[in-house]
């Protein structure tokens, strides 16, 4: 019992001894801040930054296969009508709101971040690096990619001078002289990629806080720019109706010119649209003349002309006598070369029945067979051809309708329709079938399509796109490189190295010119460039930074 009590009392304090060293030697986790570190260095890498680019414009693929409200509300509305159930799951991943979603704004956050951690420490790096004196000369030049040796009178102080006259960072030593040049490849490179940053910095806010929308506008009507005015208003999340500039015009003229003959006839030689702007709801009018490319500037706010066609002018008489329906109706031209168009008449307000109309209008007319046709886009010969129908138009349903359709399921016919009815010029009347009214062609106006725009992070783009170039030039085209000069006596030495992949063919001709001035000789005069010597010799790196003689004398 007693030996048992020693044994056991003698391995119990080696048994404590060996749980105290487990818990000794156990590993220590990396904590908040270890986290923290972990995290952000594996945000800020290089292949991070690639993944978010690549998960950027992979998220950017559904915007352009399904419709997204911000652009046509009607086509996702009529997604939802013909499939809802898949509609409802597309919806529940923002797939109708892609640019605006909170998983497009966490990988265009995440992407700003890791270039920006990408950057600006190598900015700070680069700014230490100018700071530097180029490395001293190491002990052997003959061993350098790039060297030479002669005889000469050379001596420190003028060879330091001759590199400093091409344009080299000059630091001099007892015997040796150390050059240096090309920090704008690094300093181009990274101007390259703030000015990426400065790019997504300007677009995010240009998305914020600009807006844009298009419009359609008959000669002489007029155009305010408010939220309600719109065809098609695209707003920023910042903006709201206040945001708008207080602009308006009227378009009081419209001028389009084609080619009259030859191979080329009809095709269009210049738009041109005369405005009548107030800049401001207190402001005098100004005319301004609107052309392709050249936009209307008000206050930051561009208007521009992106499109026009012709609007025939109606006079739509009902069964009862009443005028139900007059003015202007925008035209869309299926024919480009001759600019024959369609478009739609609704007349709501029509008695006894509601009235629809089909038209074709034809700007310059000519007979063919049996057939009209229009041979030329300008409005020499106006006529228009129209296919009347009375019914129910279907307005108080709620369901929305395009102004440039008309469904004639529910409606029916006025009269014995063809595909080619007469047609009518300016001034004539049609009779309408069963008394219904008719309606008279009472002349031809042009319509304008204007975009507004407004992006405040326009001009910054545009100056950072320029600088990026810029800088992409520099990295692409600057090479870094270093030169040193050895004076022993009447013997010099000088070495080379460029310190930029792929460079070493170009440095060799500057090297060469270097040499040859160092000489004092013609560029006719050959440059000495001996074999490399046996590389088992013990000699300094290259690049080696200068070091104190006690270290020089240990490290032999």
């Amino acid at each position: 019992m007693t030996k048992k009590n020693e044994t056991t009392e003698a391995t119990e304090p080696i048994e404590a001894t060996g749980a105290t060293e487990e818990r000794e030697t156990r590993p220590v986790g990396l904590g908040v801040v270890g986290w923290l570190r972990w995290g952000w260095r594996t945000l800020t890498s290089m292949r991070t930054a690639l993944i978010l680019l690549f998960l950027f414009a992979l998220g950017s693929v559904p915007g352009s296969i399904y419709p997204q409200r911000s652009v046509d509300p009607g086509r996702v509305a009529r997604y939802f009508q013909n499939s809802p159930t898949e509609a409802e799951w597309l919806d529940r991943f923002w797939m109708f709101d892609v640019f605006t979603s909170p998983w497009f704004a966490a990988i265009y956050l995440l992407l700003f971040l890791s270039l920006a951690g990408c950057v600006f420490p190598r900015v700070v790096v680069h700014f230490k690096e100018l700071r530097k004196k180029p490395p001293a000369a190491p002990r052997n030049l003959r061993r350098l990619p790039q060297n030479a040796a002669f005889d000469g009178d050379l001596i420190v102080e003028e060879a330091a001078a001759r590199l400093r006259r091409d344009r080299f960072r000059v630091v001099t030593g007892p015997d040796w002289v150390a050059a240096e040049k090309g920090y704008l490849r690094e300093t181009g490179n990274l101007l390259f990629h703030v000015s990426l940053l400065a790019l997504l910095f300007a677009v995010g806010a240009g998305a914020l806080f600009g807006y844009r929308g298009n419009v359609l506008v008959v000669e002489d009507e007029g155009f305010s720019n408010t939220v309600a005015a719109y065809d098609r208003f695209i707003p920023g999340q910042q903006v709201s109706a206040e945001s708008l500039q207080p602009f308006s015009f009227t378009v009081k003229d419209f001028q389009a010119t084609y080619i009259a003959s030859g191979e080329k006839r009809g095709q269009p030689l210049d738009y041109s649209a005369t405005l009548s702007v107030q800049d401001t709801p207190t402001s005098g009018p100004r005319d301004v003349e609107l052309k392709v490319n050249e936009p209307l500037d008000v206050n930051g706010t561009l208007t521009y002309l992106i499109g026009h066609g012709y609007a025939p002018t109606f006079k739509v008489v009902d069964g009862k006598g009443n005028t139900a329906f007059e003015g202007p109706v925008p035209c869309l031209a299926g024919d480009q070369m001759t600019y024959t168009s369609e478009c739609v008449i609704k007349v709501p307000d029509a008695q006894p029945d509601q009235l629809g109309f089909l038209v074709r209008f034809l700007p310059t007319t000519v007979p063919n067979g049996k057939a009209w046709v229009s041979v030329f886009p300008g409005a020499a010969n106006p006529t228009v051809q129209i296919f009347p129908f009375s019914g129910d138009l279907g307005l108080k349903s709620g369901q929305p309708q395009s102004v440039y359709q008309l469904d004639t399921k529910s409606l029916k016919p006025l009269g014995k329709m063809s595909a080619q009815p007469t047609p009518l010029n300016v001034g004539d009347t049609k009779e309408l079938a069963d008394g219904a009214g008719t309606i008279q062609f009472t002349g031809v106006k042009e319509w304008v399509s204007l975009q507004m725009a407004y992006d405040p992070g326009r001009l910054p783009a545009l100056i950072a796109a320029a600088l990026a170039v810029i800088g992409l030039v520099l990295s692409l085209t600057v090479q870094r490189r270093r030169v040193w000069v050895r004076v022993k006596g009447r013997q010099v030495t000088v070495g080379g190295l460029t310190r930029t992949e792929g460079g070493g063919a170009s440095f060799a001709e500057e090297f060469a010119e270097i040499v040859t001035k160092l000489r004092g000789a013609t560029p006719s005069e050959p440059s000495e460039h001996p074999q490399p010597e046996d590389r088992s010799e013990d000699v300094s790196a290259p690049d080696r930074e200068p070091v104190s003689p006690s270290t020089r004398s240990s490290e032999e």
